[in-house]
Protein backbone atom coordinates (compact mmCIF):
# COMPACT_ATOMS: atom_id res chain seq x y z
CA UNK A 1 0.00 0.00 0.00
CA UNK A 2 1.56 3.53 -1.01
CA UNK A 3 0.69 6.39 1.42
CA UNK A 4 0.17 9.19 -0.18
CA UNK A 5 -0.99 11.75 3.25
CA UNK A 6 -2.94 10.78 6.09
CA UNK A 7 -5.99 10.11 4.38
CA UNK A 8 -5.14 8.70 0.70
CA UNK A 9 -3.88 5.27 0.21
CA UNK A 10 -3.26 3.45 -3.29
CA UNK A 11 -3.60 -0.37 -3.32
CA UNK A 12 -0.49 -2.62 -5.00
CA UNK A 13 -2.58 -4.25 -6.83
CA UNK A 14 -3.59 -0.63 -8.84
CA UNK A 15 0.51 -0.29 -9.51
CA UNK A 16 1.65 -2.16 -12.45
CA UNK A 17 5.43 -2.67 -12.54
CA UNK A 18 6.98 -3.61 -15.60
CA UNK A 19 10.75 -4.60 -15.91
CA UNK A 20 12.80 -2.98 -18.88
CA UNK A 21 16.55 -2.97 -19.62
CA UNK A 22 18.15 -0.26 -18.80
CA UNK A 23 19.73 2.18 -20.98
CA UNK A 24 23.49 3.73 -20.47
CA UNK A 25 26.62 2.05 -19.42
CA UNK A 26 27.03 -1.53 -18.22
CA UNK A 27 28.85 -3.35 -20.02
CA UNK A 28 27.69 -7.12 -21.02
CA UNK A 29 25.38 -6.89 -17.73
CA UNK A 30 23.07 -3.92 -19.57
CA UNK A 31 22.30 -6.54 -22.25
CA UNK A 32 21.25 -9.19 -20.26
CA UNK A 33 19.31 -8.37 -17.24
CA UNK A 34 16.26 -6.14 -16.58
CA UNK A 35 17.04 -4.09 -13.81
CA UNK A 36 15.14 -0.74 -15.22
CA UNK A 37 11.38 -0.71 -13.73
CA UNK A 38 8.73 1.24 -15.59
CA UNK A 39 5.79 1.71 -13.56
CA UNK A 40 2.13 2.49 -15.06
CA UNK A 41 -0.49 3.93 -12.50
CA UNK A 42 -3.73 4.09 -14.48
CA UNK A 43 -6.05 6.92 -13.16
CA UNK A 44 -9.02 6.29 -13.95
CA UNK A 45 -9.32 2.98 -12.60
CA UNK A 46 -7.69 4.07 -9.36
CA UNK A 47 -9.70 3.60 -6.14
CA UNK A 48 -9.13 7.47 -5.84
CA UNK A 49 -12.19 9.85 -5.04
CA UNK A 50 -13.12 11.69 -7.98
CA UNK A 51 -11.80 15.22 -7.20
CA UNK A 52 -8.66 13.78 -6.60
CA UNK A 53 -8.76 12.62 -10.25
CA UNK A 54 -9.80 15.47 -11.94
CA UNK A 55 -6.75 17.12 -10.33
CA UNK A 56 -4.43 14.57 -11.29
CA UNK A 57 -6.27 14.46 -14.86
CA UNK A 58 -5.79 18.28 -15.27
CA UNK A 59 -1.91 18.37 -13.83
CA UNK A 60 0.39 19.42 -16.44
CA UNK A 61 3.08 16.69 -16.49
CA UNK A 62 5.28 15.14 -18.96
CA UNK A 63 4.71 11.62 -17.06
CA UNK A 64 0.94 11.70 -17.12
CA UNK A 65 -0.68 10.34 -20.64
CA UNK A 66 -3.84 11.90 -22.97
CA UNK A 67 -5.62 8.68 -21.52
CA UNK A 68 -4.57 9.07 -18.13
CA UNK A 69 -1.45 7.19 -17.42
CA UNK A 70 0.73 7.79 -15.08
CA UNK A 71 4.17 6.52 -16.85
CA UNK A 72 7.29 6.38 -14.87
CA UNK A 73 10.59 4.56 -15.54
CA UNK A 74 13.54 4.21 -12.77
CA UNK A 75 16.72 2.98 -13.31
CA UNK A 76 19.02 4.98 -11.55
CA UNK A 77 20.00 1.71 -9.96
CA UNK A 78 21.38 -1.51 -10.73
CA UNK A 79 18.87 -3.55 -8.56
CA UNK A 80 15.49 -3.96 -9.56
CA UNK A 81 14.06 -3.74 -6.51
CA UNK A 82 16.07 -0.43 -5.33
CA UNK A 83 14.33 1.02 -9.26
CA UNK A 84 11.08 -0.55 -8.25
CA UNK A 85 11.20 1.60 -4.43
CA UNK A 86 12.46 4.65 -6.95
CA UNK A 87 9.56 4.46 -8.65
CA UNK A 88 6.97 3.90 -6.08
CA UNK A 89 8.44 7.12 -4.13
CA UNK A 90 8.54 8.73 -7.54
CA UNK A 91 4.82 8.40 -7.93
CA UNK A 92 3.87 9.21 -4.07
CA UNK A 93 5.59 12.73 -4.78
CA UNK A 94 3.97 13.54 -8.14
CA UNK A 95 0.59 12.28 -6.34
CA UNK A 96 1.40 14.65 -3.44
CA UNK A 97 2.61 17.29 -5.76
CA UNK A 98 -0.77 16.97 -7.69
CA UNK A 99 -3.26 16.80 -4.90
CA UNK A 100 -1.34 20.09 -2.83
CA UNK A 101 -3.92 22.65 -2.56
CA UNK A 102 -2.73 26.25 -2.11
CA UNK A 103 -4.38 27.41 1.65
CA UNK A 104 -6.40 30.61 0.00
CA UNK A 105 -5.06 34.36 0.44
CA UNK A 106 -6.81 36.30 3.01
CA UNK A 107 -5.95 39.97 1.86
CA UNK A 108 -5.10 42.21 4.81
CA UNK A 109 -4.51 46.16 5.17
CA UNK A 110 -1.06 47.95 5.50
CA UNK A 111 -1.02 49.26 9.39
CA UNK A 112 -1.12 52.83 10.27
CA UNK A 113 2.33 52.64 11.56
CA UNK A 114 3.66 50.88 8.56
CA UNK A 115 1.33 53.73 6.23
CA UNK A 116 2.87 56.83 8.55
CA UNK A 117 6.51 55.39 7.76
CA UNK A 118 6.05 55.07 4.38
CA UNK A 119 4.72 58.63 4.06
CA UNK A 120 7.62 59.53 5.74
CA UNK A 121 10.09 57.87 3.95
CA UNK A 122 8.35 59.40 1.16
CA UNK A 123 9.04 63.31 2.63
CA UNK A 124 12.75 62.56 3.23
CA UNK A 125 12.86 61.29 -0.18
CA UNK A 126 11.30 64.32 -1.55
CA UNK A 127 13.09 66.86 0.39
CA UNK A 128 16.55 65.53 -0.73
CA UNK A 129 15.77 65.62 -4.43
CA UNK A 130 14.25 69.31 -2.96
CA UNK A 131 17.95 69.99 -2.12
CA UNK A 132 19.46 69.01 -5.47
CA UNK A 133 17.04 71.81 -7.37
CA UNK A 134 18.77 75.00 -8.59
CA UNK A 135 17.51 78.07 -6.21
CA UNK A 136 14.62 80.14 -7.73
Amino acid sequence: MLEINRRLHIPEEEIEYHPIRASGPGGQNVNKVATAIQLRFDIHASSLPEEARQRLLHYRDHRITRDGTIVIKAQNYRSQEQNRADARERLGELLRAALHTDKPRRPSRPSRASQKRRKEAKQQHKQKKAMRRRPE
